[in-house]
């Protein structure tokens, strides 16, 4: 019973040697879908799957460091996932509450807050606001949480608070129009500071970016997995990056 996983084992190491440590991207996204399937097939409550994918995503972080990719993007929460039955979204919800203390017990993380903080309800908005000032400092991974997170609204608050700061130095409309380029909106996006990901990971088949880091990702390379976020391995992770690797990457050309 124990070859299988001898087998596999081996490969994955095999996997792991293939890697070339600057071909390792430095950011990551993840869109991390599935965990309501899973729960489905597994015959369980769906906040089961929304447990398991959390669990997850503390082991995902700990290959990423492995690895040495130094920033991640968790796509945990749409805004439109707010608009859930409450049956399903308070449960979930507590879940996340509960993730984002065991990211900061581990002393080590800075996470940062990415999304519509004043949509989210104010206990979970504060917890994110306390936990992005506690690890400001942190050396260790840097984790993007997007909670409340759409690419549209990102875009449209990045240009309402250009245009804010625009007038607050007091410059007329010509003025603005006639200076604005790409840059200066990704100054004020969330990521704002960060390098864009390298490549962007979707889990559960699902083949689309469903408003993902939709600025930032104009020249990501884009690996979609079959596998549930739950259910999503080491192995299925090397093999994300085994395919970044061998691509050559255009940046639009």
């Amino acid at each position: 019973m124990r070859f299988p996983g001898v087998v596999y084992a081996y490969y994955e190491r095999r996997l792991r040697r293939s890697l070339a440590n600057d071909r390792i991207p430095e950011h990551i996204g993840v869109m991390v879908d599935g965990n309501r399937r899973w729960a489905k097939l597994a015959g369980a409550p769906t906040s089961d799957g929304h447990q398991a994918g959390a669990d997850k995503i503390l082991e995902f972080l700990g290959w990423c460091e492995e690895l040495g990719v130094r920033v991640v993007t968790l796509y945990m929460l749409s805004t439109d996932n707010l608009n859930r039955d409450p049956d399903e979204l308070e449960p979930l919800l507590g879940i996340i509450a509960n993730t984002l203390d065991r990211l900061g017990e581990r002393g080590d993380l800075r996470v940062q807050p990415v999304g519509a903080l004043e949509i989210l309800p104010p206990e979970l908005s504060g917890q994110l606001s306390r936990l992005g000032e506690a690890t400001a400092t942190a050396t260790g991974l840097h984790v993007n949480v997007a909670i409340g997170y759409g690419g549209r609204r990102e875009i449209v608050d990045a240009v309402k608070e250009l245009l804010r700061d625009a007038h607050r130095q007091g410059k007329q409309i010509e003025e603005i129009t006639e200076e604005l380029c790409d840059a200066q909106i990704s100054e004020y996006l969330y990521t704002r500071g960060q390098p864009d990901p390298e490549l962007v990971i979707r889990t559960s088949g699902e083949q689309r970016l469903s408003g993902f880091l939709m600025w930032q990702s104009a020249y990501s390379e884009f690996y979609f997995c079959e596998a549930l976020w739950p259910d999503f391995r080491r192995v299925d992770f090397l093999r994300a990056l085994r395919d970044y690797a061998s691509r050559q990457r255009r940046f639009g050309s």
